[in-house]
């Protein structure tokens, strides 16, 4: 062992400090990949080098599987999506609006229960879920409003109506 702290390391021939050795510089500082203490900062960095995946947003199949297969969770999403507005389109309004509701419901659910749902991961599961979720309820529950013959009343609303139109 040398003056300086140093202990021999004689599997890679190199000396490492002992950890009683370190001393920290401040209180804001944090120790590196190789423990020596650093001092970091709350700013942001000026250039981002690299940004974090999203939880879930690895592949939903193994990497050798064909890129259709990799991403099935949002295809199956997008295909329902695109069949609702394919309806919508064909006059079915009320059935078009709620299948696209349905699909982002089951996009959802996906992502809850799903571990790896590739692109479907767009930030973190909570606010996916709760995104997905919320927008396919509206959805589908103003479908289900939808004039004439509506299959859901809400009656509060009507009240609602009539009272900024008569007041």
């Amino acid at each position: 062992m040398s003056a300086e702290g140093k202990t021999p390391d004689v599997s890679e021939g190199r000396t490492e400090e002992r950890a009683e050795d370190i001393t920290v510089r401040d209180p804001v500082s944090a120790p590196d990949a190789t423990g020596r203490p650093r001092r970091t900062t709350r700013r942001f960095p000026l250039f981002t080098r690299d940004t974090a995946r999203p939880e879930g947003g690895g592949r939903a199949a193994p990497g050798d599987a064909p890129a259709p297969a990799r991403q099935w969770p949002i295809l199956s999403v997008l295909l329902t999506v695109g069949a609702g507005l394919l309806l919508t389109a064909l006059d079915q309004f009320r059935l078009g609006t709620l299948l696209v509701g349905v699909a982002l419901v089951a996009g959802a659910v996906l992502r809850w229960l799903v571990r790896d749902v590739g692109m479907l991961a767009v930030r973190s599961r909570f606010t996916d879920i709760v995104t997905y979720g919320g927008l396919g309820l509206v959805i589908a529950m103003l479908a289900l409003m939808v004039q004439p013959n509506p299959l859901l009343e809400i009656p509060f609303l009507k009240d609602t109506l009539h009272f900024t139109v008569d007041g």
